[in-house]
């Protein structure tokens, strides 16, 4: 099965809310009503209910309560606002195999969403556009588990037999998935950015490439890895990849200063999980 009949020929691609399909539109337009758009949120009331949760919830630190998404969109901004309605709107459209943790999957997105939000300001990237290509770098290895069950499996066997994830895909299926994911962002109409950062961010050539989206992503990845192994920031700097920092021209000095600063960080991201079961 080829990239094209994996998407061509399934009935089982999820179909996200169409006030989402419109937010992502809006990453490529420069005139729009922002009003307009938090009525249409409002008019969904699950989407409304995650949202104005996620907008109260201690990471944002608002000083007054968000009782609407017009409240959220002043008080947080429109990117915030956007970000959170794609992220419940996305989470809440992608089903998964029985047997596949989501929970987990989840929580390892948006900690490396969490993370490139954070170091995105020392490379002069937009944080919110960070988050999102955070938040879907690895889409596509759940787009596999649902449209090729059988194939996942094997994938899945000879990954926990010691093979790397990318280079067992690219083995049994011709592509991986960042290949699946960065089609799957592309049909959703995200930026060519965005799709582009989902494509490469695992490239052994990425410090070459003139990818900054797809730097920050390796980097965020990086630190979140070394998290979930418990290293300490000294730790973390000693094979911090310094050649793709210096590529995507990072702040170096002040980003690896304040790196201490990222720890826990993922933490903040707790409130997004809670309807995953």
């Amino acid at each position: 099965m080829n990239l094209s009949s994996l998407f061509d020929h399934s009935q089982n691609l999820p179909n996200i809310p169409k006030v989402v399909q419109e937010l992502i539109q809006t990453f490529n337009q420069s005139d729009f009503d922002m009003d307009e758009i938090a009525k249409k949120i409002s008019l969904d009331p699950v989407l409304t209910a995650k949202v104005l949760r996620l907008a109260n919830c201690a990471h944002y630190g608002v000083s007054r309560t968000i009782s609407s998404t017009t409240d959220a969109s002043v008080l947080l901004g429109f990117s915030t606002l956007r970000t959170l309605v794609l992220a419940s709107g996305i989470t809440g459209a992608m089903q998964s195999p029985p047997g596949f943790n989501r929970k987990e999957f989840w929580r390892d997105n948006f900690a490396v969403a969490a993370i490139a939000k954070w170091m995105a300001p020392y490379c002069k990237i937009n944080p919110e556009t960070a988050f999102t290509c955070g938040m879907l770098h690895s889409i596509g290895e759940l787009l596999i588990q649902l449209l090729a069950p059988q194939e996942a499996k094997k994938i899945h066997a000879a990954v926990e037999a010691g093979g790397k994830l990318a280079s067992v895909e690219k083995s049994m299926l011709g592509y991986t998935y960042t290949d699946v994911g960065a089609e799957l962002a592309k049909r959703w109409k995200f930026p060519e950015e965005i799709a582009d950062g989902i494509l490469y961010h695992c490239h052994e050539d990425l410090a070459n490439l003139e990818q900054p989206l797809a730097g920050l992503l390796h980097l965020a990845l990086y630190i979140h890895t070394c998290h979930k192994m418990g290293l300490s920031a000294e730790e973390i700097l000693k094979d911090f990849p310094l050649d793709i920092a210096k590529a995507i021209e990072m702040d170096t000095d002040k980003a690896l200063s304040d790196l201490e600063n990222v720890d826990g960080i993922e933490s903040g991201m707790d409130t997004l999980l809670e309807d995953i079961a």
